[in-house]
């Protein structure tokens, strides 16, 4: 497996790829790798010729007060653990190389990106997209995989490969979860003992709304038995709790077929999220 650092790399890979009219799946990752991105990384490499993993700390999602400097790096270990699953090429750019020059041109993520994470990240959702398209755009893979645990940037994304025709298919892949029911995240490191063992709750929360939400179709109550939960088990601060239709992220109505139930809870300084998107059939839903 190959580290590729500049852009020119990445390009002559791309180039030799398509030659040889191989197929390519793209793996976007922030690094300090976990058993959910090694997921993400064999799908992509069982269904395709070459699978590509970038690994990059993008500033533009982060904001002011946000752990942009202190997020969690590591590229030696990142390196074996992507080798371990079979990734060919890890594109592992410095920040001056994906951004040399700003001409002040911006993508805006819109109405999806203005609640759940966007409502106290204003303009996350933007960098999501000036880096996601740069990847798309320098990468061209016929594939692109991201991992159902971030469901509104997947949906965002959704959003744009559709309306810009990226000629792309997305893959999501479900959440990948400690055996406790906690979904695995860089951020997990964070966590002291006593808030590891409370998290698990913000999963089960959301699975007792899921199962009210199926039985009575009370958004209320389903959100207000998912608060108490989480209140009565953990030393929590609720950022939000909501129950939308999926992927647009609009209120729920009687003719919603996709539900998204998403949760996103501080314990201490760290901030998880989670979430379990399903049908009121009570068939877990694809997204």
């Amino acid at each position: 497996m190959n580290v590729l650092t500049t852009i020119a790399q990445l390009r002559q890979v791309v180039l030799d790829t398509k030659n040889q009219h191989q197929t390519i799946g793209l793996v976007p990752t922030m690094g300090y790798l976990h058993e959910g991105h090694l997921t993400l990384a064999q799908h992509a490499k069982r269904e395709n010729d070459v699978a590509i993993m970038s690994i990059f700390v993008n500033p533009t999602q982060f904001g002011p007060n946000e752990d942009f400097e202190s997020y969690p790096r590591d590229l030696a270990r990142d390196t074996k653990l992507a080798a371990s699953v079979g990734v060919d090429y890890i594109f592992a750019p410095a920040v001056e190389e994906m951004y040399p020059q700003d001409g002040g041109i911006r993508i805006r993520a819109g109405r999806q990106a203005e609640l759940l994470c966007g409502a106290s990240r204003p303009g996350h959702f933007d960098g999501v997209l000036q880096v996601v398209a740069k990847l798309f755009n320098l990468v061209q893979p016929d594939r692109a995989y991201f991992g159902q645990k971030d469901a509104q940037q997947v949906a965002i994304i959704q959003t744009m490969v559709r309306d810009y025709n990226f000629p792309i298919e997305l893959r999501v892949v479900p959440v990948v979860r400690e055996e406790d029911g906690l979904a695995k995240s860089s951020r997990n490191v964070y966590l002291n003992e006593t808030e590891r063992t409370q998290a698990p709750a913000i999963q089960q929360a959301l699975q007792l709304a899921k199962c009210e939400l199926q039985e009575t179709q009370d958004v209320k109550k389903a959100l207000a038995l998912a608060t108490k939960l989480i209140e009565d088990n953990t030393d929590g601060n609720i950022d939000y709790l909501s129950i939308l239709s999926y992927p647009d992220l609009n209120e729920v109505t009687v003719d919603t077929e996709q539900i998204v139930l998403a949760a996103a809870v501080y314990l201490g300084k760290t901030r998880l999220i989670d979430n379990v998107i399903f049908s009121l059939k009570g068939e877990m839903a694809h997204v």
